[in-house]
């Protein structure tokens, strides 16, 4: 059985309003212009959702037009699966998390090529895989090495100058082939 916090990130409309939101301080009508396919109601019962959790956290409020509205931001912390989690997740819970976390990417993709002026070539679009042959020991120095590396643009703070860029990784073994 997954765990509570699997449970609640890797819903595929959940995950998408993480994605959406992280690196970011939005209001709930930021996020809707960003997944304008979610019905308001859903993504309300949603956001509610992962404000709950711990996953969003309320960094501000105003009054707007009668109502309150919410600014919101990802709580890093708490937004991810950690080892002891994942440690908990049979293999059809992975696979799901991984086809949900595959599927929110190929659907960011997809809203950024049908931006009007979209030109992947020159807005430094890639996407490549990469066989390492590394030993565990290597493994951890470059896990390390990538992690340092990102630490510094992470806390890069929304400006004009700046335009949001996605980086997802995806790191795992290849199985060897069979003799079969």
């Amino acid at each position: 059985m997954a765990t509570r916090r699997s449970e609640i990130l890797l819903h595929p409309v959940r995950l998408r309003i993480v994605l959406a939101t992280a690196g970011d301080e939005v209001t709930t009508a930021d996020i809707a212009k960003q997944l304008p396919d979610v019905p308001q109601a859903t993504l309300y019962r949603h956001i509610a959702k992962l404000t709950d959790a711990g996953i969003l956290d309320v960094v501000g409020e105003r009054q707007a037009r009668g109502a309150i509205e919410r600014t919101y931001r990802v709580n890093a912390t708490k937004a991810s699966i950690g080892t002891a989690e994942a440690s908990k997740m049979s293999a059809d819970e992975h696979f799901e998390a991984f086809t949900t976390f595959a599927g929110a990417l190929i659907e960011s993709y997809g809203r950024y090529l049908n931006t009007p002026g979209s030109e992947p070539a020159a807005d430094g679009v890639s996407f490549r895989q990469a066989r390492l042959w590394l030993t565990d020991h290597e493994l951890d120095a470059l896990v390390t090495d990538v992690t340092t590396a990102l630490a510094r643009y992470l806390d890069f703070n929304k400006t004009h100058e700046r335009t949001p860029r996605l980086l997802s990784t995806i790191l795992m073994p290849e199985p060897e082939p069979t003799d079969d």
